[in-house]
């Protein structure tokens, strides 16, 4: 597997992150296409227009609609996609659509296989077993829990260190073992196979019944 996960896509959220992430996968390939699944936001459309010509000298842009979208079409867009895109939003929304369409089973086992993922927000807190380590309501109201669980890591984005943030996470270990990467914004986390590493920015590690880690870019995370 490998997984570009961002807190933020780019300064002032801009997405000059998420295009740099791209770029460094896609390569000279410039017959790619990146599938886009903004599933996490009400207005997909309206930023569609616009991802198009942000990616216009990277790669062709095909979108995925879970609202609208058979589930075979959607998954003949992930078979000829170079990769997957998947922005921020509400994490809960995003979970909703991909279990509610069915997409959610085939999407992780092209991820496993091999399709790359960039992603920021609820895009990367998606790819953790759960996402009850959001910050987001769940507005839907959702009742799929589970992740993709393409790593260990549960994620929790826009991450402040102090008390306010740090206690409800010391909660979800009330009931879950599995460790809780947080991201501040500008963090990039890269996940190589079984490798999880941090590759800029500021990331704490959380691991059940231990003090919080504050991450060293380029070191290999552990989940125990």
């Amino acid at each position: 597997m490998e997984l570009h996960l961002f807190s933020t896509p780019g300064p002032g959220f801009a997405i000059t992150w998420i295009l740099e992430a791209c770029r460094a996968v896609i390569g000279e390939k410039r017959d790619a296409t990146i599938a886009y699944l903004p599933q996490a936001s009400l207005a997909a459309e309206k930023w569609l227009r616009e991802t198009e010509r942000a990616f216009r000298d990277v790669s062709a842009i095909s979108m995925i609609d879970t609202e609208t979208m058979e589930l075979g079409d959607m998954q003949a867009v992930l078979r000829r996609a170079a990769l997957v895109y998947i922005p921020g939003g509400n994490a809960f929304l995003l979970n909703h659509r991909l279990h509610a369409s069915r997409l959610a089973p085939y999407l992780r086992k092209k991820i496993r296989n091999g399709l790359p993922v960039v992603a920021f927000s609820a895009g990367a807190i998606v790819c953790g077993p759960n996402v009850l380590t959001s910050n987001d309501l769940n507005l839907v109201p959702s009742p799929h829990f589970d992740g993709l669980d393409l790593t260990p890591f549960n994620f929790n984005v826009h991450y402040v260190d102090g008390p306010e943030r740090d206690d409800w996470l010391i909660d979800y270990h009330s009931f879950h073992d599995n460790p809780v990467i947080m991201l501040e914004d500008g963090a990039y986390v890269k996940i190589n196979g079984k490798a999880t590493s941090l590759v800029r920015g500021e990331a704490w590690c959380w691991r059940a019944g231990q003090e919080k880690e504050n991450l060293t870019p380029g070191e290999s995370i552990a989940a125990d």
